[in-house]
């Protein structure tokens, strides 16, 4: 399973970054948990200046505005 966070304020964009890793990892068959981090303390302990970010098992893979579907399901995949 892979262990995601969704890293933003709980803006429209970040509620719909997290619906595209929801339906990339269904239509990859990849079970995933999705957690959303609103704090902005956690946020920054990512490295991150601009949301929403997506993080894949602990790693930063998006920081700033909607992600590609591609990308998303490369991420998802590795």
């Amino acid at each position: 399973m892979k262990a995601i966070k969704v890293l933003g304020p709980g803006c429209k964009r970040c509620e719909t970054t997290a619906a595209m890793v929801k339906s990339a990892a269904e239509k990859l068959g990849i079970e995933v948990s999705i957690e959303k981090v609103t704090d902005y303390a956690e946020i920054a302990k990512f490295g991150i200046a601009s949301t929403p970010g997506v993080v894949v098992d602990g790693k930063v893979v998006h920081a700033g505005g909607l992600p590609a579907e591609q990308d998303l399901e490369g991420w998802l995949a590795e």
